[in-house]
């Protein structure tokens, strides 16, 4: 580092719409910007973004790392390509094989455009039934299980020549507060944390190329700092007892655990400190430079110098491993069929459910319009499954805005079947004990465990899924997969 280099090398910024226009590049460059997540508001359609991947890769420089949380399941932003399943509807099926396939699906979906790391894949060993931003984005409950399909997942994206990054470093799995609203604690000992939390991160680590922190407390850790900016865990647990050599990346610092408590400047730089490599200022442009102006300020005189000269060389090298080049050879269309095929294989039987009989008439309780939540898209709307499902039956639709205001007395009067289809990311209370015939569970699978009824398990609410469903419910589809978390 033979000159101070630019702030903006150890920042992760997102932009505000589907082209880099002037103004931004003007940012990215005056604080040498190097890497960009891409969201939702980015993305129009293949050309649109493989336009945008290519003016981005031109301001950030060679070595662009352009990111995207593209895992499969609910966490999917763009709507042109197949979609893949979650991570849990892979952990059913149980088949590392299909899950390193799907895996290189997807990072060739990536690298057809330009996009070069996926925030993929979650090493989170989902032990709460109760976490409200894990859940399905887990491959399960088990260490072993979520290593076994971790691996594949590393596998599936190294081959397809997209960076891999794993997440939440040291684990989110056992949480009861989303991040994203609130700053969670874990607390466990060193040894729960080693047999549960750690056991995939830990194992997996000769195949990572990049972890993403997450913003929790382990107080048997550091009972002072989340992991992000934790030196002890960063630094002394990752790096030093470990050895990990990869790119260590913050999750957002826009996220409410890190901004209500720490503000983004001073969070930037304490995040550094502990031995991140690179910040993600996500947000509005105040908030960005807010970040990028305490990280130039702190590479005068506060910031190791010669720790910022190896997190410069982790970030180049992996820019350079993984360039950010479309490749326009490759058409995701192509692996339409193999992703449809992975969300039939999960497919879970519970309480051995029976469909009702095909050309019989039933009634669909269904949420009327699921709305986004922080990190997740909006599940299946009650009138498009009423139009599915009427492929199938004779269908009585009942949809609810919320569960509590559900007349299950009504549902009940005409003596049809009755299907409650829950397609929201959290539990609801007033599903606690209520008795459908069937119980179909399009997105969190642990509703399960509220709704007394058999049930099909899909993990995911999008159209494979749903497709995966209907297949079941005419018979032409079983339901192999393996619960992935304790029944009770």
């Amino acid at each position: 580092m033979t000159a101070q280099p630019l702030p903006g090398a150890f920042a992760m910024v997102d932009i505000p719409g589907p082209v880099l226009d002037a103004e931004t590049a003007a940012h990215l460059k005056k604080y040498g910007v190097r890497s960009v997540c891409l969201f939702g508001k980015n993305i129009e359609s293949v050309a649109q973004l493989r336009r945008l991947c290519a003016d981005l890769r031109e301001v950030l420089g060679e070595d662009a790392l352009i990111a995207l949380d593209h895992e499969g399941g609910a966490i999917l932003r763009p709507d042109f390509w197949p979609f893949a399943p979650s991570a849990m509807d892979l952990g059913a099926a149980d088949d590392a094989a299909l899950t390193q396939d799907v895996s290189a699906a997807l990072g060739r979906q990536l690298r057809s455009v330009g996009i070069n790391w996926n925030f993929a894949p979650v090493l989170d060993v989902n032990v709460s039934p109760a976490n409200p931003v894990i859940g399905e984005r887990a491959y399960g409950a088990d260490p072993a299980t979520v290593t076994r399909h971790g691996r594949a997942a590393l596998a599936g994206l190294a081959a397809a020549g997209v960076a891999a990054c794993v997440k939440h470093f040291p684990g989110h799995g056992d949480t009861r507060v989303d991040s994203h609203l609130a700053l969670p604690r874990v607390d466990k000992s060193r040894a729960e944390l080693e047999a549960t939390e750690f056991a995939p991160f830990r194992d997996l680590l000769p195949w990572t190329p990049a972890v993403m922190t997450a913003h929790i407390v382990y107080p048997t850790l550091d009972d002072v700092h989340p992991a992000t900016l934790s030196r002890r865990i960063l630094t002394g647990l990752l790096r030093q007892e470990w050895g990990f050599d990869g790119v260590t990346v913050t999750d957002s610092m826009g996220m409410k655990a890190i901004d209500d408590h720490y503000g983004r400047g001073e969070a930037g730089v304490l995040a550094l400190e502990a031995g991140a490599d690179l910040v993600m200022a996500l947000g509005r442009r105040e908030a960005q430079e807010a970040t990028l102006e305490a990280i130039g300020a702190a590479l005068q005189n506060r910031l190791n110098r010669q720790e910022m000269e190896a997190s410069l060389e982790r970030l180049h090298a992996l820019g350079r491993q993984y360039p950010a080049r479309a490749d326009t050879s490759l058409n995701p269309q192509d692996d339409a069929d193999l992703l449809r095929h992975a969300w039939a294989q999960g497919l879970t039987a519970y309480r051995n459910p029976v469909p009702p009989k095909p050309g019989s008439r039933i009634t669909l309780i269904a949420h009327r319009q699921p709305v986004r939540e922080t990190v997740s898209e909006a599940g299946a709307d009650a009138e498009t499954l009423a139009r599915e499902l009427g492929q199938v039956y004779d269908v009585n639709l009942i949809p609810f805005e919320t569960p509590d205001e559900i007349n299950w007395h009504a549902a009940r009067a005409a003596g049809d079947p009755v299907i409650l289809a829950t397609t929201a990311r959290h539990r609801h209370p007033a599903l606690i004990g209520v008795q459908p015939d069937l119980h179909i569970a399009l997105y969190n699978p642990y509703a399960v465990l509220d709704v007394d009824a058999p049930a099909l398990l899909a993990y995911g609410f999008r159209p494979e899924a749903r497709a995966a469903v209907l297949g079941w419910l005419k018979g032409e589809t079983g339901a192999g997969g393996i619960l992935p978390f304790a029944p009770s």
